[in-house]
């Protein structure tokens, strides 16, 4: 390894993309995304938080965010809640597939962190206060591949 994680991530500087649909459900997923990136030695100064309306525009601002050098990471945290129609699929699905391509065409982790789930409790569930928090798991998925890019880096 190249340097330790305490010490890489110091210097780390992640962006969160988060969205205004369903607060209470997306505040916990940042909450959880900050206490990870905290426990892991990110300096709290080196992340920088956008907000976007709904979890379809979060990939069109992770791209443009990522045109630059600025982050190693981008945490992306959402809910998106199936209703009555079938708009739950297409803006789920659409998310997913423009955070890979903006991931894949980078080399930037995007952690995904945007639930898309049958209920208000499955949504719940998720961002609930332990570490089963899906902001937790998107922040150290991306805070583990910031680690083994700088390996294979080095």
């Amino acid at each position: 390894m190249a340097q330790n994680s305490a010490e890489l991530h110091r210097n780390t500087q992640l962006a969160i993309v988060s969205t205004q649909w369903n607060p209470t459900i997306v505040d916990a997923l940042v909450d959880a995304a900050y206490a990870t990136c905290r426990d892991r030695g990110v300096d709290e100064e080196n992340i920088d938080h956008f907000v976007v309306p709904g979890a379809f525009e979060i990939p069109t601002l992770l791209t443009h965010l990522l045109e630059g050098d600025d982050y190693d990471g981008v945490i992306a945290l959402g809910a998106v809640i199936k209703g009555d129609t079938a708009h739950f699929e297409y803006v789920a699905g659409e998310c997913a597939r423009g955070l890979a391509a903006a991931s894949r065409e980078s080399g930037v982790p995007v952690g995904f962190g945007v639930l898309a789930t049958y209920s208000l409790e499955q949504a719940l569930e998720r961002a609930g206060p332990n570490a089963e928090n899906k902001g937790h798991e998107a922040a150290n998925a991306v805070l583990d591949m910031v680690e083994l890019i700088a390996d294979l880096d080095a």
